[in-house]
């Protein structure tokens, strides 16, 4: 059996080595996602030659990330089925690319079953268009935009830091209070994924410069009215982990989401594409991820070994 184990912030140098050499563009393939999501997940992580194993427990059951890294990948499949078997469970992979169903239908012909993960699906925008806003189909987010400026003048953006790190903590909290901490009108909790996403980013804070994050805030007024923050999956392309604003100050999210664009811009000149993250299956969010009309999507499927 893999010896899979919990992730710890020491493996972040060869994962990050490894995830990069294989070109994903995922967000999966991020220690950071890695990571953070651990808890919610129970994600485990292995070396196999220069491959990274990862097992987890997500909407299939348990499963394995299509293996990430260089060389020869019948044996790394080999070995997770065997790992599989093992624990008595069929091999399914997540996150299977159409490249990657190519490779696995080259060295085990027929013998995977494929089945398409739509709340999964990455949303890619070239950051030039969400830097500059530009064209009809955006004239929306510039309006919202203006309207944030007429009315916040005083607004300014910073670098987050540890200095003011602690500002998006109370801001965070704070947006918790607002929208999310509270039941739904049906008496239910609030749903499980959103309460994920909560410790998720409770953990980004607390690990924000051992993990490499980057970030920006939004302040007006001298308090923080929003922020983001992500790193990046591959050269050409970043991810953004998270992202809060206040909804009742008309044009925050868009221009919170502007500036950092312009931001990494600068800092990462060789960044094309913004990956923004799944949908979840969550209707609110599909909806703002589709406004801004994405340029590429990380279309994702499961593989699971017939038996």
């Amino acid at each position: 059996m893999i010896e899979f184990r919990d992730p710890v912030i020491e493996d972040r140098a060869w994962v990050e080595e490894l995830f990069h050499a294989a070109g994903n563009r995922g967000c999966e393939y991020s220690f950071a996602t890695m990571f953070l999501w651990h808890s919610a997940y129970r994600q485990k992580v292995a070396r196999f030659g220069d491959f990274v194993l990862e097992y987890l427990t997500g909407s299939i059951g348990p499963s394995y990330l299509f293996p990430a890294g260089q060389g020869d990948l019948r044996p790394v499949i080999e070995a997770l089925e065997a790992d599989a078997a093992e624990r008595g469970e069929p091999c399914k992979l997540i996150c299977v690319t159409a490249g990657h169903m190519e490779q696995l239908e080259s060295l085990f012909p027929g013998q995977y079953e494929y089945t398409t993960d739509r709340f999964g699906f990455d949303y890619l925008y070239e950051i030039d268009r969400l830097a500059s806003l530009g064209g009809k189909k955006l004239h929306a987010k510039r309006n919202h935009i203006h309207r944030f400026e007429e009315a916040h003048p005083d607004w300014t953006v910073e670098e987050i830091t540890p200095a003011n790190l602690p500002e998006c903590v109370s801001m965070n909290r704070d947006w918790n209070r607002l929208y999310r901490n509270r039941d739904t009108e049906d008496g239910t909790p609030e749903d499980e994924t959103l309460r994920d996403e909560s410790h998720a980013l409770a953990r980004a804070f607390q690990h924000y410069e051992d993990l490499g994050l980057s970030g920006l805030l939004l302040r007006t007024e001298g308090k923080v009215a929003a922020f983001t923050m992500g790193s990046p999956i591959t050269p050409d392309t970043f991810d953004i982990h998270f992202e809060k604003a206040y909804s009742e100050m008309q044009g925050a999210y868009p221009l919170i989401n502007r500036e950092f664009a312009r931001w990494i811009q600068a800092r990462w000149p060789e960044v094309r594409y913004l990956n923004r993250e799944d949908d979840m299956g969550v209707e609110g969010l599909r909806k703002a991820k589709e406004s801004y009309y994405p340029d590429l999507m990380v279309e994702k499927h499961s593989a699971v070994r017939k038996e």
